[in-house]
């Protein structure tokens, strides 16, 4: 049996890029989720602030059964159990909160709680979190990732999220970022599946390129 974690660290090893899909809707979960899915992306992620998010998260989850399907925007530990029993497998948090994490750590799903410091950082982990998500990116930098893995246990996921273009991720993946969460620049209501699928393709393939160097 394929748990969360083990997706989770297949993805991190595959194309360790979370698609970040608010705003979107139930019935553009199929089409947009394959926009993702085909090029690659294995990490899909709805926010609860998005239309029915429960019942998108359903639908791609059933369509998606090898990638790792899940919920952002979880402020909350019965948030945590509705998403689980909706058959998401990831909770993504904008903060830290230690309710959250534990509770999704105890239903076995893998969990990104967003953090800025170290000691944000450090109570996550203690608290369960499989990886970090560094949030918002726009208010750090590549120095503070390098900063933070110099500190932190070896082989912690640090995932940047916030303004993350192709453009841009090689220089955070120079500091040591394990992957990132990409949001409006992949996927915003209103945007075609054909857009985003070209979008997809193009975060790949910077990803590629850096896999190469």
């Amino acid at each position: 049996m394929t748990t969360p974690l083990d997706k989770f660290n297949a993805a991190m090893q595959a194309l360790p890029l979370v698609a970040i899909l608010r705003g979107l809707s139930p019935a553009e979960a199929a089409d947009v989720g394959d926009a993702i899915v085909e090029p690659g992306f294995r990490l899909l992620e709805v926010p609860l602030n998005s239309p029915q998010p429960l019942e998108s998260i359903a639908l791609m989850r059933q369509r998606f059964p090898t990638a790792l399907v899940g919920a952002g925007t979880v402020l909350d530990a019965k948030q945590v159990r509705e998403v689980h029993a909706a058959g998401g497998e990831l909770i993504v948090s904008p903060n830290f909160n230690a309710d959250v994490i534990a509770e999704a750590a105890r239903l076995g799903m893998a969990c990104l709680p967003g953090v800025m410091t170290p000691t944000e950082a450090f109570g996550a982990l203690a608290a369960g979190a499989t990886g970090l998500k560094l949030f918002p990116a726009e208010l750090a930098s590549p120095a503070v990732v390098k900063a933070l893995l110099a500190v932190l246990p070896v082989g912690t996921p640090v995932m940047p999220v916030g303004g993350i273009a192709p453009d841009n991720m090689g220089t955070w993946r120079a500091a040591g970022a394990a992957g990132f969460g990409i949001g409006s620049s992949l996927y915003k209501p209103g945007k075609t599946a054909a857009a985003v699928r070209e979008d997809a393709q193009r975060f790949v393939a910077a990803w590629a390129g850096l896999a190469r160097a």
